[in-house]
């Protein structure tokens, strides 16, 4: 994978059961990694959405060079299997090209 340290990274949470929108999202760069983080409702998509809604979620990490949220094209990312929720130690290695 070829990332620039001024790459965009998104870590976001979705439930694993109903809607497949995000409930939780965090923003940083590719120079902040190795990065250590802890989901939770300040960082809740909407008021109506809530992460301690979802007894269990889905973590993905995606790299873009574009700043968008929406997978592309030459993203890279990692896609948890279902955590539940309050889950610590989940270690997420980015290694999967979006074709």
């Amino acid at each position: 994978m070829q990332a620039s340290p001024e790459d965009t990274l998104f870590v976001f949470a979705r439930p694993t059961l109903g809607s497949r929108m995000p409930v939780a999202l965090l923003r940083k760069k590719v120079r902040d990694l190795p990065l250590e983080f802890r989901l939770d409702d300040s960082m809740a998509m909407s008021e109506a959405a809530k992460l301690s809604g979802s007894p269990r979620v889905i973590v993905t990490a995606r790299i873009t060079k574009s700043g968008m949220a929406k997978a592309q094209s030459g993203d890279w990312q990692v896609v948890s299997k279902p955590v539940a929720l309050g889950a610590t130690g989940i270690a997420l290695e980015i290694n999967e090209a979006i074709p």
